[in-house]
């Protein structure tokens, strides 16, 4: 199972948009990702650090 790391950009409603980063936290795509909120922990805020693997989001820093 691959493992993505991602930050939270921007907070729209009940969407999130997510910038694609390396683990030490350096962009490596330029292109966010829309994640419906539901599918996120509920106390992430613009600038949270997330990790992706097994089909789950996780709070990171």
């Amino acid at each position: 199972m691959n493992t993505f790391y991602y930050i939270v950009d921007s907070i729209d409603g009940d969407y999130a948009h997510l910038q694609r980063t390396q683990e030490d936290g350096t962009i490596i795509d330029e292109e966010l990702k829309l994640v419906a909120r539901a599918l996120l922990p509920d106390t992430i805020a613009e600038g949270t650090r997330l990790i992706y693997e097994w089909m789950q989001y996780k709070i990171i820093g």
